[in-house]
Parts: C-alpha cells; structure tokens; sequence
C-alpha cells in the first residue's frame, strides 16, 4: 500500500505544483476579470458619464445572484456531488459568458445610456447600459467564485498532508498578480484606448483559463485512476445531511464571519482605492491604482512566507489576529481627514499588504481543520456565500453613501470641472467592518482552543 501511494502524482513534488500553477492560472484570469474597471471610475464619470452609485452597483452586482438565489450553495453541491473536473470547466464557461455581457455592454452592443430602469431593491434609477454590465458581472461573479471553491477543494486534495498552506499562499500570490496588472495599468490601457477594450482583453485571458483547466482535468483523471477515487460521485457520495453538519459547526461560522468583514474592507478597497487617491491624496488618474495595486503585489511576495510559517510551525488564529489589528490601523489612517500625503497613503498600502498576506495564508489553511474533506467543497461553497454578503452590500452601500455625502459632484466631474470627493464619511463603514474582524479572530482562537481544531499546531506531518 506504502508503494502505491508514493506513485501516485501528488506525492510527486513537481507533478502537484505544475498542477497548482495551472490551476492558478485560470484564478489570475478571474482575479484581473474582477478588477479591470477598479482603476477607471474617474475615466468612467469623464467618458461614460457615470456617477458613483453606478459604479458602485456594476461593482456590488459581482455578489448579486451569489447572494440572493443562493448560486454559491448550489455550486458548492455541485462540485461535492459531480466532482473538480466537471466544476473547473463548467466554472470557466460561466466566466466568459458573464464578461462577454459585460463587455458588450460597455461597448454599447446592449443597453442604453439614455433608457432608464429603476432597480426597486435599492431604489436606483439605472441605465440600461448600467444594468447590462452589473447583470454581466453578476454571472461573471457566479463563475469566479465557482472556480475559488473549485481551486480550493483541488489544491488540498493535491496537497492533503504536506505544504498545504504554501500551496494555497503560492495559489492566492499568482490569483493576486490578476488584481495587480489591472490596477496598476488599467487605467493607463483605458486612456490610450478606451474602456471596453480594457475589457475584451481580460476577457481573452478568461478563455486562455478555459484552456488550461482542460490540461488541468487530464492530469486529475490520472491521479484519480492512481489512487482509486472518482470525483465525479463514485467515491463518496454527497448527501444534504452533509450540509447540517457545516452549519451546525460555530467554528465554520467563525472562519466565515471573519472572511467577510475582512474581505470586505479589502476588495472594495480595490474599486474605491483609485478614486481615494485621485481625491484625497491628489494622484493622476493614470496611475491612480498603482497605490493600490501594491497590496495584491506584496501579496504575491508574503502570502506563501506566511503560509509556509503556518506549516511548519502553526500559530494560525494568531495570525489572523495579527492581520485583523492591521487591518484596524490601515483604514483608521486613510479614515483621517488630515492625512493627505502620498507618502503616507504608500506606507499604509504596504500596510494593508500586509495585514492581506496574514489573514488568507491561514484562514484557508484551517478550513480542512474544522471541516471533514468530503465536505470541503460544501464547506467552502458557504464561505464564499457569506463573504459575498459583503462583496455585494459594501461597495454599493460605499457608492450611495459617497453621492449622499457629495451633492452635485459626479456632475461637475462629467462637465470637466475640478471638484474631489470627500471620502471621511464614507471610510467609517471600513473602520467599523475592521474592529468586526478583529473581534471574530479573537473568539475564533478561543473556539480553537475549546474544540481542539488544531489551528495553532503545524500543518505538516512529521
């Protein structure tokens, strides 16, 4: 038996990182897919003659259809029940279709900017080109995270016992190079083009992904033949009760609550921080997501650091602990009114770089610990569903507060004039969701130390 297992792909260390590479790849797309309009609100009120609720909702639609019909869940079903291959490609597909809409909205193919519709669920009166995009990102929102619990539940059958939480660093460093490109550069590609372009070419890399999880799936079928198991629902078979036994689980809710107070002071952070620092901080529109594009890029660099620390020595809540006092620090700094320096908003991105490469490099990590493997993919279905709580509400709570708050300025900003936000109200919502995770990382520790989940012992067997 002893023989058999040391044969098989996944105790090869080459075979299981080329494995993880690939799959990263396709998250690198979705990552970049996610982002690309997050450095172009200023380019969209000057071009497009759109405000900051419309931005917030085409970027709040993301989680739409993830939170309200529940589409995580289902989705996490189904990668339990039919298994990784059938979920790498299905969740690529529903990729491109969403970008596609969405592109093809921005390019005027459908929608209005002149036809108006109103959204009764948030009282908005919307475009229909408004509407198309966020209808398109909404979709697009159901692949991405498709693929995130799909990767997740891949990368720790790939890894199960050895550099799991490296794995998932090196997963979460390439994903993040896709926020990095877009942020960084986008806005400069929109200006020399336009913003639909910008568009279509990330849309060119999601199909590159659809390509590469097929290379992915032949080396899958192979490591399943080696080591007697079907993903598709011949091994274990899934069953509802399995979802009972999540739910009924305080620690699962803990690790949930925690990744959507932290992610959502995080990833709107990514669709606000550009405009943040053309007004604040008085940026160029060209480069107004270079600042923030450095948070995923030290990412890239100490995710796998921290998560590498994390498997050979443990200490995993107290990282996130650590992350979410960070967290606190960053965004009561870009909170204060008089701190308007760009050397100061560089040194607090590093920061938040940071406090982004604690959290991740053990939170993901310490789902297999609370969880039981055959639920994993259930397991991460509803994190990501509860997360999407807040990638839904914050940034379109963050585009209304900031028109309520700043009368009149999304028109002078469409009739040339040189008006900037104030952003101070509005970063209250970012201060108070940080304490919130700080709080849950706190009792997260103390359930680990009831329960006995190992959150703090070392990943690696010896």
């Amino acid at each position: 038996m002893t023989n058999a297992i040391k044969q098989t792909l996944r105790d090869s260390k080459k075979a299981r990182w080329i494995a993880l590479v690939i799959l990263s790849f396709t998250m690198f797309a979705g990552y970049m897919f996610t982002e690309v309009i997050s450095p172009l609100k200023p380019i969209m009120e000057r071009t497009l003659a759109m405000n900051s609720s419309d931005f917030g909702f085409i970027t709040s639609a993301y989680g739409l259809f993830n939170v309200f019909l529940m589409m995580l869940v289902i989705v996490g079903i189904f990668l339990d029940k039919f298994g990784i291959r059938f979920s790498t490609i299905s969740s690529a597909v529903i990729m491109i279709i969403g970008g596609v809409i969405k592109y093809a909205a921005f390019k005027g193919l459908i929608g209005s900017p002149d036809a108006i519709i109103h959204i009764p669920l948030v009282d908005l009166d919307l475009t229909t080109q408004v509407f198309w995009a966020g209808f398109g990102f909404a979709i697009f929102g159901v692949g991405v995270e498709y693929a995130g619990i799909t990767v997740s539940k891949a990368v720790a059958k790939w890894f199960k016992g050895k550099e799991i939480a490296l794995a998932m660093g090196m997963q979460v460093a390439i994903a993040r190079l896709g926020s990095f490109a877009p942020l960084a550069f986008g806005a400069k590609i929109a200006n020399t083009y336009d913003v639909p372009t910008t568009i279509l070419i990330v849309v060119v890399f999601l199909v590159l992904g659809l390509a590469g999880f097929f290379y992915y799936n032949v080396m899958d079928k192979k490591l399943d033949v080696q080591i007697h198991e079907e993903d598709g629902g011949h091994g274990d078979e899934f069953k509802f009760s399995d979802l009972l036994v999540i739910v009924g689980n305080w620690g699962f809710w803990l690790i949930a609550l925690l990744c959507v107070f932290f992610y959502s002071t995080v990833f709107p952070f990514y669709k606000y921080g550009p405009d943040l620092m053309v007004n604040k901080f008085g940026v160029s529109e060209d480069w107004a997501g270079f600042l923030p594009s450095l948070v995923p890029f030290g990412t890239m660099l100490l995710t796998p650091i921290f998560g590498s620390i994390y498997d050979k020595k443990g200490k995993g809540a107290s990282i996130m602990i650590l992350g979410a006092v960070l967290l606190i620090i960053v965004h009561g700094i870009f909170y204060l009114p008089f701190v308007t320096s760009v050397v100061a908003a560089f040194f607090n991105v590093i920061l938040l770089g940071i406090a982004f490469s604690l959290v991740p490099s053990a939170m993901w990590p310490s789902v297999p610990k609370i969880i039981p493997e055959r639920q994993l993919g259930s397991a991460y279905a509803f994190i990501f569903w509860v997360q999407n709580f807040g990638l839904w509400g914050i940034p379109l709570a963050v585009g209304i507060v900031l028109d309520k708050t700043n009368p009149g300025v999304a028109e002078a900003k469409a009739a040339g004039e040189m008006v900037n936000y104030d952003y101070q109200t509005t970063w209250t919502i970012f201060v108070v969701l940080t304490v919130l995770a700080l709080v849950t990382a706190l009792l997260l520790k103390l359930e680990d130390k009831r329960k006995g989940y190992g959150l703090e012992l070392p990943n690696i067997k010896q």
